[in-house]
């Protein structure tokens, strides 16, 4: 999902502009009035009346460089969240995910990661050619805090970079080499208010339907026959086992 949003009284209020869905939700509509433009804040100063003063240490926890325990938490982490932004402003947030140290510490200023097989929307890749900037939250299963690192970014094809990434003897295409500007960890607030890591709060997928099935309905609609739909989803399932690398 990307778009832009509107901060009204501590609330994060997003015009949506696209959705595509890589493990879609059903999230309920809450009735609500229109927004009231009365209460949308529109500076910063306006915003830090409301807050109590950044504690210090959240001012200087904030590093430029790799630290070892940065470094550590990058080669633990299987999954890394990357936001990049298109030159009209658009953002985009997008997962990859690897087993644990997939995303490679170059040096104390610099990250590579693998670009694996996808949908080929190429989004994030796009995106990083127009606009450099680039957003990395990195969370590692059972860690209730993560790693946030800001910077600029270049995609490569560089083959001596791309060597060093193969899986199953299987080459990126490319990759992106990651100029760190900003290394910071993040608290844990987030993970133990949703409780992500909690089993007794996983939820059963057969609950909603299918990837195929939801993809179908917003847009050419799902076939009727239900052999039908099996087919496809037994054709998706084939495919992630083929196309993983």
């Amino acid at each position: 999902m990307g778009g832009f949003g509107d901060r009204q009284r501590g609330a994060l209020a997003p015009r949506v502009r696209a959705n595509s869905a890589f493990c879609p939700r059903n999230i309920p509509i809450m009735p609500h009035a229109p927004l009231n433009d009365a209460f949308v804040i529109r500076t910063e100063q306006d915003l830090r009346t409301l807050f109590p003063a950044t504690h210090d240490l959240a001012l200087r926890k904030c590093q430029d460089h790799l630290d070892k325990h940065a470094r550590e938490f990058v080669s633990r982490a299987p999954f890394v969240c990357i936001g990049t932004q298109s030159p009209d402003g658009r953002a985009d947030v997008s997962p990859r995910g690897d087993p644990c140290g997939f995303v490679k510490v170059l040096d104390d200023r610099t990250l590579l990661i693998p670009d694996r097989p996808g949908n080929n929307r190429l989004d994030t890749l796009s995106n990083l050619i127009a606009n450099p900037a680039i957003g990395l939250l990195f969370m590692v299963p059972g860690f209730d805090d993560t790693l946030r690192i800001n910077g600029h970014a270049q995609v490569t094809r560089d083959p001596d970079l791309l060597s060093g990434l193969a899986v199953n003897d299987r080459l990126p295409m490319v990759a992106i080499v990651v100029s760190v500007k900003e290394v910071f960890l993040h608290c844990a607030k987030a993970f133990r208010r949703s409780g992500l890591w909690n089993p007794d709060q996983r939820q059963d997928r057969r609950e909603m339907p299918s990837l195929v099935h939801m993809i179908l309905d917003q847009t050419t609609g799902a076939p009727e026959h239900p052999d039908t739909l099996a087919k496809l989803e037994s054709d998706l399932e084939d495919a992630y086992r083929k196309s993983m690398y």
